[in-house]
């Protein structure tokens, strides 16, 4: 079997080896005829699997992407050619979750606000949504949850209006996939008018698709009334809007799900899926690809103050390094592909060990995902 693969899909050739011969790609550019012989697809978010792509393909047994938002799959075309498809979802909803709790540490470091008196309104709670939905409950931080298509099918959590959450959000964090149609289509959602109806000084993170703000309006916001702001997503991707990324707070290029346990585990669940498909037994294991850390266990003496969480965050990923280096490269040609491709240094909470030396209560920090912790 031929598998053709994308370049930036970490584990692969651990992985899937056994199947067969793995070609790497560009995802962003790959091709009709790049993909004619291929038996296996598998691709990431910058990928458009659709017709044009696979008009030359006449044997393909499965397509995977190991992403959770799947707007660049054409489902009914895959159907219609009984392909089998698999995403990876809730793959790096952990890892988004805590991209999202940095920024809010590393804005309210800035601005020297605190954390425990604001609301934050969390737009789509499926499982990234979820997912810091639960390190800031971990924290104590108070939230809203705005999502009609679950409040819909009667998940039972409360749920406001988009009304409530623009009058009440002291930050609005955004979690949905990109939609054009229905009464709750997602495409600038964030518009000019909404951003004029925000509380003032609102704060806002999105980590989720760039076509859910409107970059321009957001930047011609910005440039009369400045307020936080973070970026990882960006409208035109891989070029971003060049006069926004100065004016923005954070500005990453889209990888906020990018912690290596994210991305092993979304390649692990397509491994996992193409071994149903093909009837075979799955012998591989998920925590052998992960590398050990240079550091493992830190030994607490008491629950560390805001001030000292946001260190100790920064000790396992330190967000600003990214910001640094993107605010660098994103007008360099492919920059912003290559810092997604080269991106391997990040892991998240559970990469390190705590202990609790005295005793005292560090539920939280457990609740945050540091694993290890004694109380």
């Amino acid at each position: 079997m031929k598998l053709v693969v994308d370049e930036n899909m970490p584990y692969v050739r651990e992985l899937f080896s056994d199947f067969g011969e793995i070609v790497s790609l560009n995802g962003r550019h790959m091709t009709a005829e790049q993909v004619a012989d291929a038996d296996v697809l598998l691709v990431r978010s910058v990928t458009k699997v659709n017709q044009a792509l696979l008009a030359q393909n006449s044997k393909l047994k499965f397509v995977g992407s190991a992403t959770i938002g799947t707007d660049h799959i054409d489902h009914d075309y895959l159907t219609s050619r009984d392909i089998p498809f698999a995403s990876a979802p809730g793959c790096n909803a952990t890892s988004v979750g805590e991209y999202v709790f940095n920024a809010l540490l590393e804005l309210a470091d800035k601005y020297q606000a605190s954390l425990a008196g604001k609301t934050v309104g969390i737009v789509g709670a499926g499982n990234t949504g979820s997912a810091v939905a639960k390190c800031l409950a971990a924290w104590g931080i108070n939230t809203l949850l705005y999502d009609p298509l679950l409040a819909q099918q009667g998940d039972p959590r409360e749920f406001v209006s988009f009304d409530t959450l623009l009058a009440e959000a002291d930050v609005i964090t955004l979690h949905v996939p990109i939609t054009h149609e229905g009464a709750f289509a997602t495409h600038h959602l964030i518009d000019a008018t909404v951003l004029e109806r925000m509380k003032p000084g609102c704060w806002l993170i999105n980590a989720c698709r760039g076509e859910v703000v409107d970059n321009l309006a957001l930047l011609n916001k910005l440039k009369t009334a400045p307020f936080p702001v973070v970026l990882d997503v960006w409208e035109g991707e891989p070029k971003p809007l060049a006069e926004l990324v100065p004016l923005v707070d954070i500005a990453t290029p889209h990888i906020a799900g990018y912690s290596l346990e994210g991305k092993a585990l979304g390649t692990f669940m397509l491994y996992q899926r193409l071994c149903e498909v093909m009837n075979t037994s799955a012998d591989k294991s998920l925590t052998a690809l992960l590398p050990a850390t240079w550091y493992q266990t830190l030994t607490l003496n008491q629950l560390p103050s805001a001030a000292e969480l946001l260190r100790l965050c920064r000790f396992v990923y330190d967000l600003r390094d990214d910001d640094r280096q993107f605010r660098k490269i994103h007008q360099i040609p492919d920059g912003f592909d290559n810092m997604r491709k080269n991106h391997r240094h990040r892991r998240e909470f559970s990469a390190l060990a705590l202990v609790n030396a005295d005793g005292s209560e560090v539920d939280c920090l457990s609740k945050l995902g540091f694993s290890g912790v004694i109380r």
